[in-house]
């Protein structure tokens, strides 16, 4: 039998450091346990079988002692542990492996809650997946105000969280609380929480501020131990779990459809906590785990997650960063939301002044205005302090007038998406600017080349494109230009991390990335309904991928007349592959707003716009063309350089389509059911993280 420390390596070891601490008030002495890996917080502690070993050993020794009043458990500084270290985990070829991997996680930390004396988790740093398991399973929890973030991630991997928190936590703090930890957050592009909302969840017992938190924490500790704190917790045994359960298990079907196992196997696990003894729990959980860990889902999230951990961190192609220009002052062309959303995001991310101009004072007043009040929506939220608030406003200003860009060093058009307009703006822009401003395109669609040819300095047109709400979104298109410059390339990548962005560099093709293979996609189910396909089978015919909407739910959000834009774009220049709707044609004449009502129902007279078609496709015909096309589309961006490598494109229509995490990228998920042939990446590529 395979010694499963063999197949996880633990490249990196989180050691247990015992310390003895006399605690205040005469309370006692206190082993205390320092998680550590040895490096400082931008390598997280995490557990494989070598570092549970060695909690499990320094449990060994603490728990012949006599002399103890308390366990307390620490993290080094910022971080206290963040899960399980998952490398070795796409290794396992037998589910024996597996179901050993998930009981010794709970023999380790269950320890914990079963030693003759209280054990404490002091919380005081970033706790994720195992390191949460591990605080829940400690008698008491304290955790600093300063945690940045708390989270049971598993689900968004493919997993659960299979060390105790399926079973913990919904008696902790109930099963609709535990259930947006373990579920709806992690469905939800991965949310965390702060320390101030685990601590208002009752996920911890007390609360203290950063810079004196362990001392705090262990006069805290002496208290409880000497009677004088008591911690009552909620009973929610009365708690309607089944409903709780139900009503997620609704949410889950219609974000997903069945297309990933994990959120139902928790779900599973959290109705059984209600009744089942540790013992089934865990055991439960460790079947699960099991199950899971076998599974394409975890391989292909693995995948996913080292793609936004590791490549989006390091934009392939991008140049010598010291190139960079700085940037003290942003102005942005245009004052309509998404120009007014771009405003205040660099107002916030870069600390500048940000100047917008519009045609008349109406347009300018509405652009300032709106980022005014989104700038009090978060001080009324507790995200900004009154001080920031205040300095927020004064950084971001209009101006009728574009001399109000002469001091700029990064200018960034939102206009209406027509070439001639773009041209002209960046013609008016250049008259006022320093020789050094970088000129920057929110384009979706339209040529970054064209658009700076007849400029006396192409080379600093750059293509930024935001997605859509931009403080959302993570992903910018880096767009060069035939005629963009190394410095300027360098700088719109340094403005991209500064944003907190991930970017991505693509060649000027037209529609970039994700637009282009949206638009491919949507185009061929929106030509089978075209052809005779009823409207509602065409339009969940890949609700089985658990994409995060349906193809006419997102030509609503998009917009018809948008959609139509872009697809006589793309149409004019590749005919062969890219139609136009004329039913679509017809919609945008009419002035609607898309097929779905206000209730989302169906709207009887936009879909009559799609009728009269006389050859109707299966939903399984439909999906695979979809697919078919999407495959040949990525086969021709490859071969015309659009990026890079398909890991590109796959973290592009992760961070900017919302390709399910699940899936584990556009190219795996093709090259795994066979649609792309030959295969874009190597066989193993999308099985274990690089």
């Amino acid at each position: 039998m395979t010694d499963i420390r063999e197949i996880f390596t633990d490249e990196v070891v989180t050691r247990a450091i015992v310390h003895d601490v006399e605690l205040p008030y005469g309370a006692g002495t206190m082993a205390l346990v320092t998680l550590d890996n040895g490096f400082d917080h931008t390598k997280p502690s995490t557990f494989g079988p070598a570092g549970l070993t060695s909690l499990n050993e320094a449990l060994d020794a603490i728990a012949g002692r006599t002399d103890l009043a308390a366990v307390g458990v620490v993290g080094k500084p910022f971080i206290f542990a963040v899960g399980a270290d998952l490398k070795g985990a796409a290794l396992i070829s037998e589910r024996d492996q597996a179901l050993r991997i998930g009981r010794l996680g709970h023999d380790v930390f269950r320890r914990l809650g079963e030693l003759d004396v209280p054990s404490f988790a002091f919380v005081n740093g970033a706790a994720m997946g195992g390191g949460l398991e591990v605080a829940l399973h400690c008698t008491y929890r304290t955790i600093s105000s300063g945690v940045p973030a708390v989270a049971l991630p598993e689900c968004f991997l493919g997993l659960v969280p299979g060390w105790g928190g399926t079973q913990l936590l919904p008696r902790l703090i109930g099963p609709a609380a535990a259930i947006k930890l373990i579920v709806e957050n992690p469905l939800a592009q991965n949310r965390t929480i702060k320390g101030r909302d685990a601590y208002a969840l009752g996920i911890a017992d007390a609360m203290f501020e950063p810079a004196d938190f362990l001392e705090e924490s262990l006069r805290w500790a002496a208290r409880v131990l000497r009677g004088e704190v008591t911690v009552s917790r909620a009973d929610h045994t009365g708690d309607d779990w089944s409903k709780a359960v139900a009503d997620a298990r609704f949410l889950v079907d219609m974000k997903l459809h069945g297309a990933s196992p994990a959120p139902y196997r928790a779900l599973d696990l959290i109705e059984l906590a209600r009744t089942a003894s540790r013992d089934e729990g865990f055991a439960a959980e460790d079947e699960a785990l099991a199950d899971l860990l076998m599974g394409d889902e975890l391989r292909a999230g693995l995948y996913s997650f080292d793609l936004v951990q590791r490549r989006a961190k390091k934009p392939a192609g991008a140049p010598d960063a010291a190139l960079a220009r700085k940037v003290t002052k942003v102005g942005v062309v245009g004052a309509g939301l998404m120009a007014s959303q771009m405003a205040l995001l660099f107002a916030r991310r870069l600390e500048v002044p940000v100047v917008l101009t519009d045609l008349d004072a109406a347009r300018l007043d509405k652009g300032v205005g709106y980022v005014h009040a989104e700038v009090d929506k978060l001080l009324g939220r507790g995200r900004i302090s009154a001080d920031q608030a205040n300095r927020l406003k004064a950084l971001v200003t209009g101006s009728l007038t574009k001399d109000a860009f002469a001091d700029a060093d990064f200018v960034i058009e939102a206009v209406f998406e027509d070439m001639k307009v773009k041209k002209k703006v960046f013609a008016e822009v250049e008259e006022v600017v320093s020789a050094g401003c970088v000129l920057a395109t929110n384009t979706s669609s339209l040529s970054v080349t064209e658009m700076a040819a007849g400029l006396r300095h192409p080379e600093r047109v750059v293509g930024f494109h935001f997605f859509n709400p931009v403080a959302v979104m993570p992903l910018l298109e880096i767009v060069r230009g035939v005629e963009t410059d190394n410095a300027t390339l360098a700088t719109a990548f340094a403005v991209g991390r500064s944003l907190k962005k991930s970017s991505v560099l693509v060649k000027d093709a037209p529609a970039f990335v994700v637009n282009r293979l949206l638009t491919r996609f949507m185009g061929e189910v929106i030509g089978a309904v075209d052809e005779g396909t009823p409207l509602e089978v065409a339009d969940h015919a890949l609700d089985g991928l658990g994409l995060p909407m349906t193809p006419f739910a997102l030509l609503q959000l998009v917009g018809p007349a948008v959609a139509l834009h872009v697809a006589e774009t793309m149409h004019g220049a590749f005919p062969s592959r890219y139609g136009v709707s004329e039913n679509l044609a017809r919609l945008v004449a009419a002035g609607k707003p898309g097929v779905y009502a206000p209730d989302f129902s169906l709207d009887p007279e936009a879909v009559a716009f799609f009728s009269g078609g006389t050859s109707p496709s299966t939903a399984e015909e439909v999906r695979l063309r979809a697919l078919r096309a999407l495959a040949e589309e990525i086969r021709i961006m490859l071969d015309e350089g659009v990026v890079s490598a398909p890991q590109d494109i796959d973290l592009c229509m992760i961070l900017g389509a919302g390709w399910p995490f699940h899936l584990g990228g556009v190219t795996p998920y093709l090259d795994r059911t066979g649609i792309a042939e030959p295969r874009f990446l190597p066989a193993g590529v999308a099985s274990v993280p690089a």
